[in-house]
């Protein structure tokens, strides 16, 4: 069974681009349920408003990374927040990475590579939410990669969590060294998959997804968000690359 790490953080827009980013992680989440694939919160910084700073996730099932493969990039929303008091539309932006999560045999990470720190997890606002130092921060020295995890009660399911992401992270970040070797061809199409540009806008007074990259918008935006994402994903897939 395949598998995917999906990273969501978010970007400009302060309190209304974390809720953004929850609203992503909620879409995901339920075209997950949809799908039946399983899925497993792995780190997350929650607001005191419901939104997420961060929230790293993984999603395991049949088809998963055909799926998934092309929501990785920047995700911008147009609507009134919440917490706009006069009414007025405002553009928020969220950021998505999708990892392949690699079978334990394809990396090698040895116990002296890395550096590990645990402390105390906290909530919204920055208050320790235990008492016991459970959670996990993993420094892979050869790479200077940093991952953390704290949604777990127990030290050691927080490390494996970190362990997961780290792994996912370090095979993202060698296959882009491999790309490197790769023709201006190839390079070009693994841009248009994993670029960091927007690729998205949810316009909320429209009723209206584009995706950019087709050139495409979508109508029943309340029914994206809940997790109809078929239609979007099937044009994408699609896509024919010249």
């Amino acid at each position: 069974m395949e598998a995917v790490i999906m990273e969501i953080r978010a970007g400009t827009g302060g309190d209304e681009a974390a809720l953004f980013a929850a609203t992503l992680y909620r879409m995901y989440s339920r075209y997950a349920q949809i799908q039946n694939w399983n899925q497993k919160v792995l780190d997350s910084n929650p607001t005191e408003l419901g939104g997420f700073k961060q929230i790293v996730f993984e999603l395991s099932g049949n088809d998963v990374l055909l799926k998934m493969q092309f929501e990785g990039g920047v995700h911008r929303v147009q609507r009134i927040p919440k917490t706009e008091k006069l009414g007025r539309v405002h553009t928020s932006t969220a950021s998505v990475a999708v990892l392949p999560k690699p079978k334990k045999a394809t990396l090698n990470i040895r116990p002296d590579e890395l550096k590990v720190d645990v402390y105390r997890a906290s909530g919204p606002g920055g208050q320790n939410v235990n008492k016991r130092e459970t959670a996990v921060r993993i420094t892979h020295l050869p790479t200077n990669i940093v991952v953390t995890s704290q949604t777990e009660r127990s030290q050691l399911q927080n490390k494996e969590n970190a362990m997961a992401i780290l792994a996912a992270k370090i095979m993202e970040k060698k296959e882009e060294e491999q790309v490197g070797n790769l023709s201006e061809k190839r390079k070009a199409q693994i841009k248009w998959a994993r670029r960091a540009d927007k690729i998205r806008t949810y316009n909320f007074p429209q009723d209206r997804v584009t995706d950019h990259r087709i050139n495409k918008s979508f109508h029943d935006i309340e029914g994206i968000i809940d997790g109809k994402l078929d239609k979007m994903i099937q044009k994408l897939t699609q896509r024919t690359f010249v």
